[in-house]
Protein backbone atom coordinates (compact mmCIF):
# COMPACT_ATOMS: atom_id res chain seq x y z
CA UNK A 1 0.00 0.00 0.00
CA UNK A 2 1.50 3.48 -0.87
CA UNK A 3 1.88 5.59 2.45
CA UNK A 4 -0.62 8.42 2.34
CA UNK A 5 1.22 11.73 3.15
CA UNK A 6 -0.37 14.65 5.31
CA UNK A 7 0.59 18.48 5.60
CA UNK A 8 0.17 20.10 8.33
CA UNK A 9 0.63 23.92 8.62
CA UNK A 10 1.45 25.75 11.68
CA UNK A 11 2.70 22.23 12.79
CA UNK A 12 5.42 22.96 15.35
CA UNK A 13 3.51 23.21 18.19
CA UNK A 14 -0.19 23.08 19.75
CA UNK A 15 -3.39 21.44 17.94
CA UNK A 16 -1.06 21.41 14.29
CA UNK A 17 1.74 19.11 16.25
CA UNK A 18 -0.96 17.56 18.14
CA UNK A 19 -2.37 16.54 14.77
CA UNK A 20 0.90 15.22 13.06
CA UNK A 21 1.90 12.99 16.83
CA UNK A 22 -1.52 11.16 16.28
CA UNK A 23 -1.07 10.44 12.36
CA UNK A 24 2.47 9.43 12.69
CA UNK A 25 1.49 7.10 14.76
CA UNK A 26 -0.52 5.64 12.13
CA UNK A 27 1.73 5.35 9.95
CA UNK A 28 1.18 8.35 7.74
CA UNK A 29 4.06 10.41 6.30
CA UNK A 30 3.35 14.29 7.79
CA UNK A 31 4.90 17.51 6.62
CA UNK A 32 4.66 20.03 9.22
CA UNK A 33 5.64 24.15 8.41
CA UNK A 34 6.29 26.93 10.63
CA UNK A 35 7.15 30.68 10.26
CA UNK A 36 10.45 29.63 11.69
CA UNK A 37 12.60 26.70 10.01
CA UNK A 38 14.50 26.46 13.64
CA UNK A 39 10.74 25.30 14.78
CA UNK A 40 9.84 22.99 12.10
CA UNK A 41 13.23 21.22 12.05
CA UNK A 42 12.94 20.26 16.06
CA UNK A 43 9.03 19.10 15.96
CA UNK A 44 10.19 17.25 12.68
CA UNK A 45 13.20 15.81 14.69
CA UNK A 46 11.21 15.22 17.89
CA UNK A 47 8.10 13.46 15.46
CA UNK A 48 10.80 11.23 13.86
CA UNK A 49 11.57 9.86 17.25
CA UNK A 50 8.30 8.08 16.88
CA UNK A 51 8.63 6.82 13.63
CA UNK A 52 12.20 7.53 11.95
CA UNK A 53 11.81 9.38 8.12
CA UNK A 54 7.91 9.86 8.55
CA UNK A 55 7.93 13.97 9.43
CA UNK A 56 9.19 16.32 7.39
CA UNK A 57 9.82 20.69 8.93
CA UNK A 58 9.45 23.44 6.61
CA UNK A 59 9.73 26.92 6.87
CA UNK A 60 6.72 28.38 5.21
CA UNK A 61 4.59 31.33 5.81
CA UNK A 62 0.41 31.11 4.91
CA UNK A 63 0.50 34.78 4.20
CA UNK A 64 2.36 34.78 1.26
CA UNK A 65 1.33 32.73 -1.55
CA UNK A 66 4.71 31.46 -3.38
CA UNK A 67 5.66 30.37 0.29
CA UNK A 68 2.97 28.24 0.50
CA UNK A 69 3.11 26.78 -3.18
CA UNK A 70 6.60 26.31 -2.82
CA UNK A 71 6.20 24.21 0.53
CA UNK A 72 3.41 21.90 -1.01
CA UNK A 73 6.09 21.64 -4.57
CA UNK A 74 8.32 20.46 -2.06
CA UNK A 75 6.17 17.69 -0.48
CA UNK A 76 4.98 16.21 -3.68
CA UNK A 77 8.95 16.42 -4.79
CA UNK A 78 9.37 14.41 -1.37
CA UNK A 79 7.08 12.27 -0.96
CA UNK A 80 4.89 12.12 -4.56
CA UNK A 81 1.63 13.24 -3.12
CA UNK A 82 -0.57 14.83 -0.67
CA UNK A 83 -3.63 13.16 0.63
CA UNK A 84 -4.76 15.47 3.59
CA UNK A 85 -3.93 19.10 3.78
CA UNK A 86 -4.86 20.49 7.32
CA UNK A 87 -4.76 24.02 7.65
CA UNK A 88 -4.20 24.77 11.30
CA UNK A 89 -2.22 28.12 10.99
CA UNK A 90 -3.84 30.64 13.34
CA UNK A 91 -3.26 33.93 15.42
CA UNK A 92 -5.13 35.75 18.09
CA UNK A 93 -4.97 39.06 19.15
CA UNK A 94 -7.88 39.58 21.79
CA UNK A 95 -8.45 42.96 22.88
CA UNK A 96 -10.86 45.91 22.87
CA UNK A 97 -11.79 47.07 19.35
CA UNK A 98 -10.66 50.22 20.36
CA UNK A 99 -7.23 49.38 21.30
CA UNK A 100 -7.25 46.43 18.11
CA UNK A 101 -3.85 47.91 15.55
CA UNK A 102 -3.97 48.03 12.17
CA UNK A 103 -1.31 45.66 12.67
CA UNK A 104 -3.52 43.09 14.49
CA UNK A 105 -5.93 43.13 12.63
CA UNK A 106 -4.45 42.75 9.56
CA UNK A 107 -2.75 40.00 10.68
CA UNK A 108 -5.50 37.87 12.11
CA UNK A 109 -7.24 38.26 8.69
CA UNK A 110 -4.31 37.27 6.84
CA UNK A 111 -3.11 34.06 8.71
CA UNK A 112 -6.34 32.65 9.88
CA UNK A 113 -8.65 33.57 6.93
CA UNK A 114 -6.58 34.67 4.00
CA UNK A 115 -3.73 31.97 4.62
CA UNK A 116 -6.16 29.29 4.41
CA UNK A 117 -7.33 30.25 1.21
CA UNK A 118 -3.69 30.14 0.14
CA UNK A 119 -3.14 26.69 1.37
CA UNK A 120 -6.49 25.79 -0.90
CA UNK A 121 -5.42 27.32 -3.46
CA UNK A 122 -2.04 25.91 -3.69
CA UNK A 123 -2.77 21.98 -2.65
CA UNK A 124 -5.57 21.61 -5.38
CA UNK A 125 -4.28 19.80 -7.67
CA UNK A 126 -2.70 18.17 -5.24
CA UNK A 127 -6.04 16.71 -3.50
CA UNK A 128 -7.58 16.39 -7.04
CA UNK A 129 -4.95 13.76 -7.77
CA UNK A 130 -5.30 11.69 -4.64
CA UNK A 131 -8.78 12.69 -4.08
CA UNK A 132 -7.99 13.76 -0.58
CA UNK A 133 -9.37 16.21 2.23
CA UNK A 134 -9.03 19.55 3.27
CA UNK A 135 -9.44 20.03 6.79
CA UNK A 136 -9.35 23.29 8.07
CA UNK A 137 -9.38 23.78 12.23
CA UNK A 138 -11.42 26.78 13.07
CA UNK A 139 -13.26 27.90 16.23
CA UNK A 140 -16.49 28.09 18.15
CA UNK A 141 -15.20 31.68 18.13
CA UNK A 142 -16.52 31.36 14.25
CA UNK A 143 -20.38 30.81 15.20
CA UNK A 144 -20.16 32.60 19.02
CA UNK A 145 -19.07 36.56 19.30
CA UNK A 146 -17.30 37.69 22.24
CA UNK A 147 -15.98 41.09 23.81
CA UNK A 148 -12.13 41.73 22.99
CA UNK A 149 -12.92 39.54 19.92
CA UNK A 150 -13.15 41.76 16.35
CA UNK A 151 -10.52 40.18 14.57
CA UNK A 152 -10.64 36.83 16.09
CA UNK A 153 -14.54 36.60 15.30
CA UNK A 154 -14.03 37.69 12.16
CA UNK A 155 -11.25 35.83 11.22
CA UNK A 156 -13.18 32.60 12.55
CA UNK A 157 -16.50 33.40 10.69
CA UNK A 158 -15.05 33.89 7.78
CA UNK A 159 -13.41 30.57 7.72
CA UNK A 160 -16.28 28.83 8.60
CA UNK A 161 -17.81 30.51 5.84
CA UNK A 162 -15.23 29.75 3.51
CA UNK A 163 -14.65 25.94 4.72
CA UNK A 164 -18.57 25.67 3.88
CA UNK A 165 -18.53 27.07 0.40
CA UNK A 166 -15.31 25.30 -0.03
CA UNK A 167 -16.63 22.07 0.35
CA UNK A 168 -19.37 22.61 -2.01
CA UNK A 169 -17.54 23.62 -4.66
CA UNK A 170 -14.91 20.70 -4.61
CA UNK A 171 -16.81 17.93 -3.72
CA UNK A 172 -17.80 16.62 -7.15
CA UNK A 173 -13.85 16.80 -7.73
CA UNK A 174 -13.38 14.18 -5.26
CA UNK A 175 -12.14 16.19 -2.78
CA UNK A 176 -13.74 16.54 1.09
CA UNK A 177 -13.81 19.31 3.22
CA UNK A 178 -14.43 19.87 6.82
CA UNK A 179 -13.98 22.00 9.41
CA UNK A 180 -13.21 21.74 12.77
CA UNK A 181 -14.43 24.31 15.69
CA UNK A 182 -12.99 23.55 18.97
CA UNK A 183 -13.53 25.42 22.33
CA UNK A 184 -11.28 25.75 24.99
CA UNK A 185 -7.93 23.60 23.56
CA UNK A 186 -4.55 23.33 25.80
CA UNK A 187 -2.22 25.57 24.13
CA UNK A 188 -0.28 28.77 23.45
CA UNK A 189 -2.85 30.40 21.99
CA UNK A 190 -2.80 34.40 22.93
CA UNK A 191 0.18 34.30 24.91
CA UNK A 192 -0.60 31.22 27.03
CA UNK A 193 1.28 28.78 28.33
CA UNK A 194 -0.08 25.36 28.37
CA UNK A 195 -0.03 23.63 32.77
CA UNK A 196 -1.51 21.17 34.44
CA UNK A 197 -4.17 23.46 35.03
CA UNK A 198 -4.91 22.76 31.38
CA UNK A 199 -6.22 19.35 32.50
CA UNK A 200 -9.87 19.79 31.58
CA UNK A 201 -9.64 21.56 28.52
CA UNK A 202 -9.50 19.74 25.02
CA UNK A 203 -5.92 18.52 24.43
CA UNK A 204 -4.08 19.17 21.10
CA UNK A 205 -3.94 14.88 20.64
CA UNK A 206 -7.73 15.08 21.35
CA UNK A 207 -7.96 17.43 17.81
CA UNK A 208 -5.56 14.96 16.40
CA UNK A 209 -8.07 11.96 17.12
CA UNK A 210 -10.92 13.92 15.39
CA UNK A 211 -8.83 14.20 12.03
CA UNK A 212 -7.91 10.57 12.56
CA UNK A 213 -11.69 10.05 12.67
CA UNK A 214 -12.30 12.20 10.08
CA UNK A 215 -10.15 10.32 7.28
CA UNK A 216 -11.37 6.86 7.68
CA UNK A 217 -15.05 7.39 7.21
CA UNK A 218 -16.08 5.83 4.59
CA UNK A 219 -16.49 7.59 1.03
CA UNK A 220 -19.80 8.37 0.92
CA UNK A 221 -19.85 10.14 4.11
CA UNK A 222 -18.75 13.96 4.84
CA UNK A 223 -18.91 15.41 8.30
CA UNK A 224 -18.89 18.87 7.09
CA UNK A 225 -18.68 20.58 10.59
CA UNK A 226 -17.49 19.53 13.90
CA UNK A 227 -17.82 21.21 16.78
CA UNK A 228 -16.00 20.20 19.88
CA UNK A 229 -16.11 21.29 23.48
CA UNK A 230 -14.77 20.21 26.85
CA UNK A 231 -16.83 17.63 28.66
CA UNK A 232 -16.60 19.52 31.65
CA UNK A 233 -16.13 22.90 31.19
CA UNK A 234 -14.41 24.48 34.21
Amino acid sequence: MTTKVAFITGGSKGIGLGIAEVLIREGINVAITSRSSVAAELAAAQLNQIKEGFALGLASDVKDFASQQHAVDTVIKHWGRIDYFIANAGVGHLVPFQDLTLEQWNETIDINLTGVFYSAKASLEALKATKGYFITIASLAGTNFFNKGTAYNASKFGLVGFSQALMMDVRNEGIKVTTIMPGSVATYFNGHTPSDADAWKIQPEDIGQIVSDLIKMPARTLPSKIEVRPSMPK
